[in-house]
């Protein structure tokens, strides 16, 4: 899944029609799963790991401010791994709200 597949589609006053992504909580919570790097690891092979989809490694990314230019998360960096359902739970009611 995308993280554009996800997006609302909002339209301007000309019908024109713009995605509008929305960015998620980076608050810790009980449900993420903290992990500490041993080896360089790839943000999308984590996704694949943890969610059985490496498409959603901008959820890992996001909140802890990685990925900006690179998919590669450092020998011993500790990340938090978000509850995927939360997630998309939060981005679900962000959509209705809009």
């Amino acid at each position: 899944m995308k993280r554009y597949d996800i997006a609302s589609q909002i339209k301007d006053d000309s019908e024109k029609r713009k995605l509008s992504t929305i960015i998620i909580s980076a608050s810790p919570d009980t449900t993420d799963t903290v992990i500490r790097t041993s080896n360089p690891q790839r943000l999308d092979k984590l996704a694949l790991d943890f969610y059985a989809d490496e498409s959603l490694w901008w959820m890992i990314a996001t909140v802890n401010q990685l990925g900006k230019g690179t998919l590669i998360v450092p020998r011993n960096t500790i990340i938090r791994i978000p509850d995927k359902e939360r997630v998309l739970s939060e981005i679900e009611q962000k959509n209705k709200t809009r």
